[in-house]
């Protein structure tokens, strides 16, 4: 089936929905996009490299700078950049492509320390396939969160002179990051579209900037990789819970023809690190719910791109409310649909063969549905959903961080006895919780507080919507025995994981006394 000459006309892709081309991607190589955005506001630049920044490269600069007394201890006797330097670089200021093979390694950028780490970066290595552009929209929504993070994140570096300030207290790495980022310019292109998109659920982005904002309020309390781990881990959960509510909601808007459904999204998480916890089979059953409606989304993404791509056609408003109301009264006859179809036919069909099979596919939709029988076409001609999933739960699986320390998914690793499930690792439940024990106090500012252990597992479930405890939970509502204690196990492992990670500590048997506690008092 032919695919070349369609991919304008039948993408996949509507930045509209979500502006990731949905791609297995690193959260550092979207963080340092992501500085780009915000430096720019988000115009795309022209990097100042003639050719491709290696690790000699950096090498090269560090010894320019050495020679002129801006670093010391770099060289050795004879002049050369001593092995400690390379050993530097690698370790803790550049992030590499397959690191560690002689043939492929490849520089992709400076670690996402500092705003201007995008400025040294390979952009053939440092893909992120637009998921930058998605988080940058998202933080769009509260100006105000994304200029102090702004702020933040290039403390150090005057845009004026386009040098680094003197007086700022930085770490060693941050520097260096900065001293490099000083051997590269850079030019403005024109204007993107990227700032005139806002997030289709807006409410979840204005979630993200929330938790952006009560970061922020650590900013001169931790270390400065500490914070931007933190915010690593921060934007890569959010993204997760964005996609995987899209996954969910966009159907229902389909039906519902509106944006304005309810959120009833909700993932069981298992807070062990044990594959046959008693939890474990309730969050599989869950995560494949999820993945399962991966389906849905695929056909609803297809019909509104079709819907779109009409009303531009004939200049009409397009925007998401603009094609879902339009579907609610549409005519499937369509006859613009209609030509579209016959050439789609013409375009995608290798020979008769192939023609006769696509129309005996066709047979089983209505004679006169010019409609379906194209957004059918459309799916077919990008791969079908097989083609799409794949890269769907390759997605998931990276924002998600499946199986590391800031897991939101977890899985056997390819055991078919241990599928993927909910889950929730100890370093993104530590971020969480820095961010649930603020609270805003009568000033509008926030505050440290304490909490018991169930109502942080209560705010977990109505701000996330991830159920750790799902004995109120109207759904298991006539859960047998099992289930029951299931989640009464969860529990424990949630109490267990809040003592390893230093927010709890038993003081004594009595309710009242088994607080979290905050780790900083703000």
């Amino acid at each position: 089936m032919k695919k070349g000459k369609l991919k304008q006309s039948i993408a996949f892709r509507n930045p509209q929905l979500f502006n990731s081309e949905i791609k297995s991607v690193s959260l550092d190589r979207v963080l340092t996009n992501l500085y780009l955005l915000l430096s720019t506001n988000g115009v795309e630049v022209n990097l100042g490299t003639k050719s491709a920044i290696k690790l000699d490269t950096l090498k090269d600069w560090i010894k320019a700078m050495a020679k002129k007394g801006l670093i010391h201890g770099a060289l050795d006797e004879k002049e050369n950049v001593v092995e400690a330097v390379e050993d530097w670089l690698r370790a803790n200021l550049v992030d590499l492509v397959f690191r560690g093979n002689v043939v492929k390694e490849n520089v992709a950028a400076l670690r996402p320390m500092h705003l201007m780490s995008y400025r040294v970066q390979n952009r053939k290595f440092n893909r992120d396939y637009n998921t930058s552009n998605q988080v940058y929209t998202m933080l769009r929504q509260q100006p105000q969160v994304m200029e102090v993070l702004k702020n933040y994140l290039s403390r150090g570096w005057d845009n004026l002179s386009n040098k680094m300030v003197g007086g700022i207290d930085l770490d060693v790495d941050t520097t260096c990051i900065l001293m490099l980022a000083q051997n590269v310019t850079e030019k403005k292109k024109q204007n993107t579209e990227i700032n005139n998109l806002s997030p289709l659920l807006k409410e979840q982005a204005n979630l993200m900037c929330d938790d952006v904002r009560r970061l922020l309020m650590y900013a001169n309390l931790l270390p400065r990789n500490v914070f931007i781990d933190y915010l690593r881990i921060l934007l890569g959960f959010h993204l997760a819970l964005y996609m995987m509510k899209l996954i969910h909601l966009l159907p229902k808007m389909q039906q519902a023809g509106t944006v304005d459904v309810e959120d009833d999204w909700s993932l069981v998480v298992d807070l062990s690190d044990s594959l046959d916890s008693p939890v474990a089979p309730i969050a599989c059953r869950d995560m494949e719910r999820t993945l399962n409606s991966l389906h849905r989304y695929f056909h609803s993404t297809f019909v509104i791109n079709a819907i779109a791509s009409k009303l531009k056609d004939e200049g009409k408003p397009s925007s998401i409310p603009d094609v879902l109301r339009y579907l609610k009264d549409m005519n499937v006859a369509d006859p613009w649909f209609g030509a579209l179809l016959s050439l789609l036919l013409k375009e995608i069909a290798e020979d008769d063969e192939e023609l006769k099979m696509l129309r005996d596919k066709l047979q089983y939709i209505p004679e006169e549905d010019n409609f379906n029988k194209y957004v059918l076409l459309v799916e077919m001609a990008n791969g079908g959903s097989a083609y799409q999933f794949k890269y769907h739960k390759d997605f998931i699986d990276r924002v998600t961080m499946k199986n590391s320390d800031s897991k939101l998914t977890a899985d056997g690793r390819r055991s078919r006895r241990h599928p993927r499930r909910g889950a929730m690792g100890s370093k993104l439940l530590e971020v969480l919780v820095h961010m649930l024990l603020l609270e805003p106090g009568s000033d509008g500012a926030l505050h440290s507080r304490s909490c018991s252990i169930d109502e942080l597992a209560t705010m977990i479930r109505e701000r996330y919507g991830l159920i750790i405890n799902g004995l109120d939970e109207p759904r298991f509502a006539q859960g047998d025995v099992e289930t029951k204690a299931a989640f009464r196990a969860n529990m424990e492992a949630f109490k267990d994981k809040l003592r390893q990670i230093g927010f709890y500590t038993d003081l004594s048997d009595a309710c009242l006394m088994q607080k979290i506690r905050p780790r900083y008092n703000i």
